[in-house]
């Protein structure tokens, strides 16, 4: 997920480090107003993010225990199997042990795709809240005339007023309330 949002709103040093070089030369450098915030937090403590995360958590219980079951019934075969060595056939006993090594293969391989639709819920519908907050950050940019918006994560030190990223989940919740976008947001139902 980081990786994805990295992708999606990642400033390389170089160019920030250029811009605010660049802002501090020009003219106009004494009215730019420069802030920044935490799109991270704003995804997990947003009414949207939290739905989403409720959701997520939700279907990794419910896919841990449906493989916590299948895990238990392949001990209990091996297990049953292992007992049952001495007592079987060394050509019946390989076939039994070539039948369990191939349920467990697709245990595992079942367990990795699952793993990996969360994955891919949790960033598609990520995307979706970032689509959803795009307009609402550039409506209060030019409502509040800031001149740059810098993630919080390439921040070392500033002031707290400077911080936006408590009016931005302020004004995404009373969006969200107003026209309801949690019905927007496709969970991928199982």
């Amino acid at each position: 997920l980081d990786l994805e949002l990295v992708l999606l709103f990642s400033m390389k040093k170089l160019s920030l480090s250029t811009l605010i070089f660049f802002l501090n030369i020009l003219p106009f450098n004494s009215y730019a107003k420069i802030v920044y915030l935490d799109l991270n937090f704003i995804i997990n403590k947003s009414e949207l993010g939290m739905t989403l995360n409720d959701h997520i958590k939700k279907l990794k219980e419910k896919n841990l225990s449906k493989f916590n079951q299948i895990e238990n019934e392949l001990k209990q075969k091996e297990k049953s199997l292992l007992s049952q060595q001495n007592i079987l056939e060394k050509q019946e006993f390989n076939k039994k042990l070539n039948n369990l090594s191939n349920e467990i293969k697709k245990y595992q391989s079942n367990k990795k795709t699952s793993m990996d639709s969360l994955k891919s819920v949790k960033i598609e519908n990520t995307k979706k809240i970032i689509n959803f907050l795009n307009p609402i950050i550039t409506n209060y940019v030019d409502k509040n005339s800031i001149s740059l918006v810098v993630p919080k994560k390439n921040i070392i030190v500033g002031k707290k007023n400077l911080d936006i990223t408590d009016e931005i989940i302020k004004l995404l919740n009373d969006q969200n309330n107003t026209l309801n976008l949690k019905w927007k947001i496709y969970f991928l139902k199982k």
